[in-house]
């Protein structure tokens, strides 16, 4: 799959202890994606953070959060990524989730030859 220079990116903050049923959401958003065909995710994880409740969640040597925040970000096709939001609310996803245009300079695999992404 090849993606255009103008693209999407979902970013989707969660915290590592939401769920799925009995799975971690952020594996859940990710598993929904790939299996939607999406162009790529990731999970990144923060080390301090608060969201709408403003309690703060922070990674301390002396006291380990269990609940530090996750941001998984998608990117895409607009036309992809506005087929993938319904998955949000069925997999129960609350927090926040920002949608931002970005430009996309590459997109390839590691034994792919060297280009750019398509115009």
């Amino acid at each position: 799959m090849d993606l255009p220079h103008e693209a999407e990116l979902l970013r989707i903050f969660i915290g590592e202890t939401d769920k799925h049923g009995r799975r971690p959401l952020y594996e859940a958003v990710v598993d929904e994606a790939r299996k939607q065909g999406l162009a790529g995710a990731t999970v990144v994880r923060g080390v301090m953070g608060f969201g709408k409740a403003s309690r703060i969640h922070s990674f301390k040597l002396l006291r380990l959060s269990e609940d530090l925040p996750i941001v998984v970000e998608i990117v895409d096709r607009p036309e992809r990524i506005a087929a993938f939001l319904p998955a949000l609310d069925h997999l129960g996803v609350r927090g926040l989730a920002t949608l931002e245009q970005v430009r996309v300079i590459l997109y390839r695999h590691g034994g792919e030859p060297i280009g750019r992404a398509e115009g």
